[in-house]
């Protein structure tokens, strides 16, 4: 059920999103216009006379005239049908939308107040959303999980590719540890570990596979975690550490950096320990990055799995 307010707010940009959602299309008048008030003089049906006030100017900076400020346009609109209730109910639609663009954060509070909430936030918009029907609702939640990567990273010496980190956590902590970093939006797991080493230590490498991973909870503002050890093969051997987020980078047997304190009080740097080595011994077997395509896209995308076991290896 889509009740008739006596005005319904949509927000620049994607008010075009929204209309499309509801079943309106724009007039190329005003499409550009940065919020527009929407009053029907029809509920129902195939067609209505829809009056629209321009109440700001265009997010293309261009002036809305008086002379325009009420435009009669004919809009296709959805099947809909009169509910008992003064509302209608228009083809099963349930959830509304809005991507709010950053300039337009003054407009928040009057899409607040028409029972919109915030569902997630980008640097440049904050998206907005509405369950129409009374109820739970059933849209899907906000991004649940950050996923982080560290480089298991040992040449021919058998010594292991180690930092010390300026900032955070470990910052004068004198802690040797693997590099790390979070995968960035739209980036792969693998692409991700050799761009942190190279921006850590300078180090060319090859992703190799996937040795293990750990999941957590209650991370990064609340968020779950999800971290990957990787394995890469070193290219060149030459380190310079980042300025910026590095105290120290170097190559250390693995023997000492397994002695450190710190790893030997940690069971999951235990674990890591003892996974890396039994890889090195060629006792364990990761997950190599195989690229692939699904039944809904033919942009390849990278699936991890044991390839020696499954190839009889």
């Amino acid at each position: 059920m889509l009740r008739r307010p006596a005005a319904l707010l949509c927000f620049s940009i994607t008010a075009r999103n929204l209309w499309s959602l509801l079943g309106f299309r724009f007039a190329p008048n005003l499409a550009s216009c940065t919020t527009l008030q929407l009053s029907s003089s029809s509920t129902a049906g195939y067609r209505t006379r829809t009056r629209f006030r321009a109440m700001s100017t265009s997010v293309n900076s261009t002036p809305v005239n008086e002379k325009d400020e009420h435009v009669f346009q004919d809009f296709k609109l959805l099947n809909a049908v009169n509910d008992r209730y003064g509302g209608v109910i228009v083809e099963g639609k349930k959830g509304v939308w809005i991507k709010l663009p950053i300039q337009h954060v003054n407009l928040v509070e009057a899409a607040v107040k028409e029972g919109f909430w915030f569902h997630h936030a980008e640097p440049n918009y904050l998206m907005l959303c509405y369950w129409i029907p009374e109820g739970t609702h059933t849209l899907p939640a906000n991004a649940s999980h950050r996923i982080g990567i560290g480089a298991f990273v040992m040449n021919e010496k058998r010594e292991v590719l180690v930092v010390q980190e300026s900032t955070g956590r470990f910052q004068g902590t004198g802690v040797w540890k693997f590099p790390t970093g979070v995968v960035n939006e739209g980036e792969d797991i693998c692409a991700a570990a050799v761009r942190e080493v190279k921006e850590e230590t300078a180090v060319d490498t090859k992703f190799i596979e996937i040795l293990a991973f750990r999941q957590s909870h209650k991370a990064f503002f609340d968020k779950s975690d999800i971290f990957f050890l990787c394995l890469l093969q070193p290219l060149s051997s030459e380190v310079q550490k980042q300025e910026t987020e590095i105290e120290a980078a170097k190559w250390m047997p693995f023997e000492e950096y397994k002695a450190q304190p710190f790893v030997q009080k940690h069971e999951l740097l235990k674990y890591i320990v003892d996974i890396c080595l039994a890889k090195k011994d060629g006792n364990y077997s990761g997950f190599s990055p195989v690229p692939t395509t699904s039944a809904f896209s033919d942009e390849k995308d990278y699936m991890y799995f044991n390839t020696t076991d499954l190839n009889g290896q």
